[in-house]
């Protein structure tokens, strides 16, 4: 693996967990929100880039690996919007407007998937707007 390998790695880790703090923002993870994660893995994140974890597994299925090993184990996730900002800070040449965008659009999915965005969710989404605006 090389360094770009072990960078896109652990971006891919931060999405995972950001994707899971936005679909817990109203307390549950949904069998929906779930389903909606992996279709949206697997038909979009996948075709982002072609770098391999040491599995030899394309590396976007970390965010699925993490947000499936926080819902198992019930983790709550907490400060993942200063994590990504914090990952933004030293890796900004990855926050493109068109990663921005799928970011912004795939926690919208998900938190769409089983009903309409609550408070919650909705101010969650607002801090990750600014997150990435800056």
């Amino acid at each position: 693996m090389t360094t770009k390998d072990d960078t896109m790695i652990a971006f891919y880790q931060v999405l995972g967990r950001l994707f899971f703090a936005a679909a817990q923002a109203d307390g549950i993870i949904n069998k929906e929100e779930v389903i909606t994660l992996k279709k949206v893995v697997k038909d979009v994140w996948i075709d982002i880039d072609e770098t391999f974890d040491e599995f030899n597994s394309d590396s976007p299925y970390q965010i699925e690996i993490v947000f499936d090993y926080l819902n198992i184990n019930k983790i709550v996730v907490d400060g993942v919007i200063d994590e990504l900002k914090e990952f933004k800070s030293i890796h900004s040449s990855l926050f493109t407007d068109k990663i921005n965008q799928l970011i912004l659009s795939t926690s919208n999915r998900i938190v769409l998937s089983f009903a309409q965005k609550n408070k919650s969710e909705l101010v969650f989404y607002l801090q990750l707007q600014i997150a990435l605006k800056k």
